[in-house]
């Protein structure tokens, strides 16, 4: 594509930590990065969760070649198997990286994408469309503003979009008008905002390492604060997925988790509600009221306050006006969708993947990082460094390296798909019936090229002679 490289800088959305690889990668290769970055600070959406300890150590967390150009400025970055904070991640890392003159020079914070577009194209227009600059408008403290690109990577993530209470992903009837009483997401519970939840009834919503957080700082704010209570409740009772696969999992701070939460369940002192169902939220004197439905019975819980858990979504809002190819689910692109989707996807771990899997039809737009996963759950930052990677490699004219793999991810330890997908199902779980593959790994193998199927990578045999790529397949 003629605007692909040029004298046009790259546009990136999002000044977290995949934005500013992606920024780094960009430098890396002599192109120029334009970051627009709604807060006021890099990693803004990360210091609204400061207080909780990833599970990934800094191995994972640090992008080479940002790695690379903060050794050059002469910066040391973190490195090991130490698991930080999210205030680490930005304190010692992102800032350090923002301060790079080649990334310095095009940082603009407190700048919010209002609205992407093709110069002289509206979605409608064909003629020219892939040789037209991208227009990206944002608004800053001057108003709005206006540039010109000659590709954009969104990196704004999902942390402003939070799931509501609702199971059918709508907002309960209520839910707005308390929502003083609501938080969403990980708030701190046993640090700054310790005032607000000692010696008080919350229920946490949620099935996630999110919800686990929030429910084991409750407890050890309880232990501090002995009227504290906490009520986890999950919409379905599934709790061997949830806890996940403990020693087995190669990220052991992530393993740590599960089994942290499946002792205090032994231990009686972290009451679980599943499967929960909110049917409608009210104020009832200085707390709330909750009416749902609990295996298939009504239930009333008085609570002091709620913690939504429950994920977040993208925000496609101001790209209206680009072609986007989307899985009608996921809301991930077509390629990605079968590889993540947890209706069909049985384990946590997901191939490394780049340009290819998440490739629009608008010519030089990609979205990265946890948005380019949609709905789905479980994204770690290396994956988003090995997109960036990939696609900034794409962008600089450079095909092969583009859809080379530079990333190991380790393994969950626990999967996760619908009951009838057993731990010996196909090569890492069925596809959706309109992928023609049999499993994961087999569409993984197709979507590259390959003739063979990516179940040979797998502790299933390949079958000889027979239409199916493994023996539980066929």
């Amino acid at each position: 594509m003629n605007n692909m490289t040029g004298e046009l800088p790259v546009a990136v959305i999002g000044a977290g930590p995949v934005g500013l690889a992606a920024a780094a990668r960009l430098v890396e290769r002599d192109l120029r990065p334009i970051l627009l970055e709604k807060g006021a600070r890099v990693g803004a959406a990360i210091l609204e969760w400061s207080h909780v300890r990833l599970f990934s150590p800094w191995n994972y967390n640090v992008d080479a070649a940002a790695r690379e150009l903060l050794a050059a400025e002469g910066i040391a970055v973190p490195f090991g198997e130490y698991l930080p904070t999210g205030e680490e991640i930005v304190t010692q890392y992102l800032e350090p990286l923002s301060k790079v003159p080649s990334i310095a020079a095009g940082l603009r914070l407190g700048a919010e994408v209002t609205g992407i577009t093709r110069q002289g194209h509206d979605l409608m227009s064909n003629d020219g469309r892939a040789d037209a600059p991208f227009v990206v408008r944002y608004r800053n403290a001057e108003g709005e503003q206006r540039l010109l690109a000659s590709a954009v990577i969104d990196a704004s993530g999902t942390w402003s979009r939070p799931n509501p209470i609702g199971p059918d992903g709508l907002a309960v009837p209520g839910e707005a008008e308390v929502s003083d009483l609501i938080a969403y997401g990980i708030p701190d519970v046993d640090g700054v905002e310790r005032d607000i939840y000692a010696g008080k009834r919350t229920l946490v919503l949620g099935s996630g390492h999110s919800a686990i957080n929030v429910a084991l700082a409750l407890l050890d704010l309880q232990e501090k604060a002995p009227a504290t209570r906490v009520q986890w409740a999950l919409r379905r009772d599934r709790i061997e997925r949830l806890l996940g696969g403990g020693l087995n999992d190669q990220l052991p701070g992530r393993g740590a988790l599960g089994l942290a939460a499946k002792q205090a369940i032994d231990e009686g002192r972290l009451n679980m509600l599943a499967p929960f169902f909110v049917e409608r939220v009210y104020r009832i004197g200085d707390g709330l009221r909750v009416e749902a439905m609990l295996g298939g019975r009504k239930i009333i819980e008085d609570v002091d306050r709620i913690v939504v858990a429950t994920g977040f979504r993208p925000d496609f809002s101001f790209l209206r006006e680009l072609r986007l190819g989307l899985d009608s689910a996921v809301e991930a692109t077509l390629a990605l969708a079968p590889l993540i989707d947890p209706n069909f996807h049985s384990c946590g771990t997901v191939p490394p993947h780049g340009v290819d899997e998440l490739t629009h039809p608008e010519p030089g737009f990609f979205v990265v990082g946890s948005k380019s996963y949609g709905r789905a759950p479980t994204f770690l930052m290396a994956t988003g460094y090995e997109q960036v990677r990939s696609i900034v490699a794409e962008i600089a004219g450079d095909p092969v390296a583009a859809r080379q793999i530079h990333l190991v991810l380790p393994e969950t330890g626990v999967c996760s798909a619908p009951t009838e997908i057993t731990a010996t199902s196909c090569c890492g779980g069925h596809v959706p019936a309109a992928v023609d593959a049999c499993c994961v790994d087999d569409a993984v193998a197709k979507a590259k090229g390959e003739a063979g199927c990516g179940c040979a990578s797998t502790t299933a045999e390949p079958v000889v002679a027979n239409a199916a790529c493994c023996q539980s397949a066929a």
